[in-house]
């Protein structure tokens, strides 16, 4: 059970990836006390920097600073354990100078999805940074394994999969999770388990599968040990943590949210989402809410057309004013009823 995992060049002391948010939720502040404990803690890359002076005019000159400096406070709180992740979404403008920027900082593992990253290794080629790709599929992960396969004689070092409980963009139809017909994770994990033998025995290496959306509890990770996968990504429970990098109304407003609260939405992305309901959510449900300003953020979003700017939706609910921003969170964010410290958090889910 307490079995390290081989995450490329490195090793996972315990099962439990802290799953990326944006805008600035997961920082160095929360990925570096998940390090602490045994885990992976993940930056995300979307606008790390939105606390910049300057940002609105030039967010990739600050978000690349602040990749660096989130990474070095990362690895200072860590105290030497775990693993640094930084997601970085296909979608994004400027993936790859995002990229480049994280291995940069000399973080253990680039995340990706929101898109399919088949250009991942392209932008990294060294054995040092773990590639993973966040699919919500067998036939995605299929896709990605033949493609890393036949144009880099490479397969990902972990694959995470991410099913429709998760928080944030999803990798389904929304009419299909509306309708309820969607695979239960379960079944996904053992779909991508499929897909990796072939890939395992022609590399000779495991290809550590991850499960995503809607784990809650130790009971759930221990089910899908049981079924065949390494470990979980986890993101929602992480918010409502003393460590968590974002302002404690976002995460007042997780752990007051109840069932009914949590909804999907559109985003700009191109994706539907999983949020807790806010003032500014409902007026975009009622119409269009014009951008006042564009920083070219993400490559599906059309300025003209676009329901809402994802970037000032997140900023504003990050920084604290909840009710004018957007607040992704997973499906099960309405059990979540106090803040804990990252600490108990890891005990309570693998108590080694």
């Amino acid at each position: 059970m307490n079995k390290r995992i081989p995450i490329g060049s490195h090793h996972l002391e315990k099962p439990i990836i802290q799953g990326g948010m944006g805008v600035g939720v997961s920082l160095g502040n929360l990925a570096g006390a998940v390090m602490k404990e045994g885990g992976m803690g993940v930056i995300s890359a979307a606008h790390p920097g939105y606390r910049k002076e300057g940002f609105w005019k030039d967010p990739l000159a600050c978000n690349i600073e602040a990749l660096k400096e989130e990474a070095a406070k990362a690895r200072a709180h860590s105290e030497g354990r775990g693993l640094l992740g930084v997601n970085v979404m296909v979608a994004s403008h400027h993936y790859e100078e995002y990229v480049k920027a994280a291995i940069a900082a000399g973080v253990d593992a680039i995340l990706s999805g929101a898109g399919m990253p088949m250009n991942l290794p392209a932008v990294e080629g060294s054995e040092q940074v773990a590639l993973a790709p966040i699919v919500s599929s067998g036939r995605a992960a299929r896709l990605i394994l033949k493609s890393w396969d036949r144009h880099y004689h490479r397969c990902p070092d972990f694959i995470v999969v991410e099913g429709s409980l998760a928080g944030g963009h999803l990798g389904f139809k929304k009419e299909e999770l509306q309708a309820g017909n969607v695979k239960e994770l379960s079944e996904l994990v053992s779909e991508v388990l499929q897909e990796t033998k072939a890939y395992e025995e022609l590399y000779q290496r495991s290809i550590p599968v991850f499960a995503a959306g809607g784990v809650y509890t130790r009971e759930d990770i221990e089910a899908l040990l049981q079924i065949g996968a390494s470990g979980v990504q986890m993101a929602t429970r992480f918010i409502a943590t003393t460590e968590c990098d974002a302002d404690v109304a976002f995460k007042q407003k997780i752990i007051t949210a109840g069932k009914e609260d949590i909804t999907l939405v559109s985003s700009p992305a191109g994706l539907p989402g999983r949020a807790v309901m806010t003032s500014f959510m409902r007026r975009a449900k009622e119409g269009r809410i014009a951008p006042t300003r564009c920083i070219g953020c993400m490559k599906p979003c059309v300025p003209a057309s676009t329901p809402y700017c994802i970037s000032d939706a997140l900023v504003h609910s990050v920084a604290g004013d909840v009710e004018n921003g957007l607040v992704f969170a997973g499906a099960n964010a309405w059990r979540i009823t106090e803040i804990v410290s990252v600490h108990d958090l890891m005990a309570e889910l693998w108590d080694a």
